[in-house]
């Protein structure tokens, strides 16, 4: 069956990602926004970065619907939005998870989760500023720190095998 342009759900994304220390505990928060639905959703890790829980808040975000949308995702992360509106995630994909020749994306596991998760929906991607007044984003805010403090944080375990191999544990 093919759906018509005005059968796709419209849902409004709204996410962010904190990290005390960097790298350190951090969290992810993010809030669907369907019509007059609303889901809020949080996570973090033990150890982990700052961009990584920003990537994370919009997968675990899109991760959540359960069939195709037409999805705007409100970011105050430049790095998200850059990466996915002007197609820099996608050259790194293409060139290998390099950015260039000797520098290589950092990142890469969940830059190709969000792709795929981008090519199941039509996608757009709008920075918003941070600290601001943006009452979703303030929300994504202390939905992300408080994540963060969560003394039972799961490991980011692809980063911290990247990290003790590099360190040469």
């Amino acid at each position: 069956m093919h759906l018509k342009t005005e059968d796709i759900p419209e849902v409004s994304i709204y996410t962010d990602g904190a990290c005390i220390g960097n790298p350190g505990p951090g969290g992810y928060g993010a809030i669907l926004v369907y019509g007059s639905k609303r889901k809020e959703l949080s996570g973090g890790f033990r150890l982990t970065t700052n961009n990584r829980m920003e990537i994370m808040a919009v997968i675990s975000a899109l991760s959540a619907l359960n069939r195709k949308c037409s999805v705007t995702v409100y970011s105050d992360s430049r790095l998200v939005v850059d990466s996915m509106s002007k197609g820099w995630a996608k050259k790194w994909r293409i060139n290998g998870w390099k950015r260039s020749k000797d520098e290589p994306a950092l990142n890469a596991d969940l830059w190709e989760k969000l792709l795929g998760l981008c090519e199941e929906h039509r996608t757009r991607f709008v920075w918003v500023e941070g600290h601001s007044g943006h009452t979703e984003n303030e929300r994504c805010d202390s939905l992300s720190k408080d994540a963060a403090r969560n003394g039972n944080l799961p490991p980011d375990k692809i980063y911290e095998d990247k990290r003790a191999n590099a360190v040469g544990c």
